[in-house]
């Protein structure tokens, strides 16, 4: 939250405490992955990340927030004899609903949102219950247009949301940097 640009929401936060009220309340952006050892710049595949953030799951569960319980890796869903995995299931107990969280190691393509879509839309039909939420869905990638995602995502949309991870915490002057601008 340190990152965020809107400096009236961090003095709020640290008034208040973190309040989780909706979706966007729970969602990062940049998620900070430092805990895992990934170097900035080198090179590795989306299931290599995957595994090293399920060889670390607590800190990774902590980085993504309060609430947050893991159900699975790699979570097959199938239909007209089509398979898809789903990278990472999680559940959040605060705001009783499920959240999916494709990987993507560069940067985000509309392709990547229409695909978390539709893996949102399978879980909110066939396997949330009743009395849960609308399924999340996160996007976490290496780089993301704001613009393409905006367009590509309807304008009253509440359930998909594309985040930038870092496999290191920025510099004293990049967050000095950042805490300015905003």
């Amino acid at each position: 939250m340190v990152l965020s640009r809107d400096k009236e929401k961090v003095k709020e936060l640290s008034e208040k405490g973190l309040v989780i009220e909706k979706p966007l309340d729970a969602i990062k952006d940049p998620y900070i992955i430092e805990f895992i050892g990934l170097p900035e710049h080198s090179k590795y595949s989306e299931s290599e990340l995957e595994q090293e953030l399920i060889d670390k799951l607590e800190q990774f569960l902590l980085e993504l927030g309060n609430g947050f319980t893991f159900v699975g890796r790699q979570k097959r869903i199938s239909f007209d004899e089509k398979h898809f995995k789903i990278d990472l299931v999680f559940y959040n107990r605060i705001l009783k609903s499920f959240v999916l969280i494709d990987l993507k190691i560069g940067e985000i393509k509309h392709q990547d949102l229409g695909q978390m879509q539709m893996y949102v839309n399978y879980y909110d039909r066939e396997v949330k219950l009743a009395d849960e939420n609308k399924t999340i869905g996160i996007v976490l990638c290496r780089d993301k247009s704001q613009a393409l995602v905006e367009y590509t995502l309807p304008q009253d949309n509440d359930q998909i949301f594309a985040s930038k991870y870092q496999t290191v915490l920025p510099d004293k002057a990049a967050l000095q940097s950042l805490i300015s601008q905003g």
